[in-house]
């Protein structure tokens, strides 16, 4: 057994135990060549292991070396070095003073939502970065994301890590990894299995734990929560913060779940505004509030937009509200060049996606599937096969110009009034490309189900106001959240 002041590989001297997980035990060590701190990972190997499942495991502990050696950024540990100690394969790695993510969870609590975007912004960043050198992580979770005392987040332990096209270490059956954490695709032995999606799927996980204090599925045993991930909705967030991010990490269809670049970009986006009073609208990445008026009176307030859903609800096609363009109303003059400002970096149509344009010429990628009606308030909707969920972008008007303000102003009177069982979720200001924008979430009840609609609006440098909406069953929030947040992320505006 190794103890303080023991010399590994006539080089590492111990020093202090420092941590132990499922694999191995962590020391901080003395570099007697370089004269530095480091970081030593010895291997368990049990006793009741066979030579084949012995030879696994230093298998393993050489591929964690070797792919995190590929990898190259400030938020990925660093690997110094792999030696045999009586046996046992043991990896150098820099020493990072740090606790945990895990043990930050168990100490304090659910994190604010501004320091949760912080740390998954660098764990984005991270497996954006081991994607591209062809590595998947396979066992992202609270515990291997270290929170330095100096502020840097690192992501480690790629022991189970899979360099793209090497053979799997595992059996038929046998997959591994902390099951909280664990991507449908590789509970359910999808073809093609763990891929860059999977490890994203895991950060989403790991982010609702950050903010709420318990992964998104856990059950009463390991089987249970299999069954949760592959099959079930996560409960809402209680912290809203980062519901638009959270959510489309954990789309259970690996295709339509948000990529690494995007993610580290919503999420860094979200850390740099954490404690101002915009912070848990930039954190959602949000679509400002859409819902207040329509076009041909601004009076009409809320009461129009969800009566409008309920119109289509009860009616011919669907129970949900829609993404609305509607270029007919309002007297906003043509935007000039100005409006291409709002256009820059916009990212292109996701797959699965194609651009819409109505009116005015505003184009907003809608799922290809989704099918454009009109609804009883005469405006245009793209209405997803179920005919639950819809989107629905609009040219608008507000009293004053300022929706916030007038959302506020007819929520109570109009809004709660006249549509059974609404409840704000949040509704606040923000920012939409770089202009003051808008946000309002909410739920209201439909005559079957629960719903919950999110909208941002938000206006032209020339004056002209868009609103962005979308509602589903509250049920069903998470799986169709990102194709809100897909529209917000690739309006194109005229000019």
């Amino acid at each position: 057994m190794s103890e303080p002041g023991r010399l590994v590989a006539g080089r590492y001297r111990l020093a202090e135990h420092v941590g132990r997980g499922g694999m191995g035990t962590v020391w901080r060590a003395e570099d007697e060549l370089l004269g530095r701190d480091v970081a030593v990972k010895q291997l368990h190997i049990p006793a009741h292991l066979d030579d084949r499942e012995v030879r696994i495991l230093h298998e393993r502990t050489r591929r964690e070396a070797t792919s995190a050696a590929r990898i190259s950024h400030p938020h990925v540990v660093v690997v110094h070095d792999v030696v045999v100690d009586e046996g046992r394969p043991c990896i150098v790695m820099e020493y990072v003073p740090s606790t945990t993510l895990s043990a930050a969870i168990k100490e304090q609590g659910p994190l604010h939502p501004g320091e949760a975007a912080r740390i998954g912004a660098a764990v984005a960043g991270a497996l954006r970065a081991a994607h591209e050198a062809g590595v998947l992580h396979r066992d992202v979770k609270p515990a291997n994301v270290l929170l330095g005392h100096d502020g840097r987040i690192v992501l480690t332990d790629f022991g189970i890590a899979l360099p793209a096209g090497a053979p799997s270490l595992t059996t038929t059956g046998e997959w591994v990894g902390s099951v909280d954490y664990v991507a449908p695709e590789r509970l359910v032995g999808e073809a093609g299995g763990a891929g860059p999606a999977s490890d994203l799927w895991s950060l989403g996980a790991t982010l609702y734990h950050a903010v709420e204090g318990r992964p998104p599925f856990r059950r009463a045993s390991a089987i249970a929560t299999a069954h949760a991930i592959a099959v079930d909705e996560p409960e809402p967030l209680r912290a809203s913060g980062l519901g638009a991010v959270i959510a489309g990490l954990l789309v259970k269809e690996p295709a339509a779940r948000m990529h690494a670049d995007r993610a580290e970009r919503l999420l860094a986006e979200a850390a740099e505004v954490a404690g101002s009073p915009v912070e848990t609208s930039k954190l959602s990445r949000p679509a400002a509030e859409s819902v207040a008026s329509t076009p041909h009176s601004p009076g009409r307030g809320r009461r129009a937009a969800l009566s409008s859903v309920a119109v289509l609800a009860v009616g011919t096609v669907i129970a949900g509200a829609a993404y609305v363009m509607n270029g007919h109303d309002g007297d906003g003059g043509k935007p000039d060049s100005s409006s291409s400002s709002l256009n820059a970096s916009v990212p292109p149509v996701p797959a699965g996606y194609r651009l819409r344009k109505e009116g005015k010429g505003v184009a907003v990628p809608v799922p290809k599937d989704w099918k454009r009606t009109t609804t009883g308030g005469g405006e245009i909707a793209y209405v997803d096969p179920s005919g639950l969920v819809g989107l629905r972008v609009s040219a608008t008007r507000f009293a004053g110009g300022d929706a916030l303000r007038h959302w506020r102003e007819v929520e109570e009177e109009q809004t709660r009034r006249d549509n059974p069982g609404y409840e704000r979720v949040r509704m606040n200001g923000t920012t939409f490309r770089g202009g003051p924008a808008g946000y309002w979430e909410f739920t209201f009840e439909g005559r079957e189900r629960g719903f919950r609609a999110v909208e941002l609006a938000f206006a032209e440098p020339d004056g002209t106001q868009h609103v962005i909406y979308l509602s589903a069953p509250a049920a069903l929030w998470n799986t169709y959240r990102p194709v809100f947040d897909n529209a917000v992320e690739g309006v194109r505006l005229p000019g």
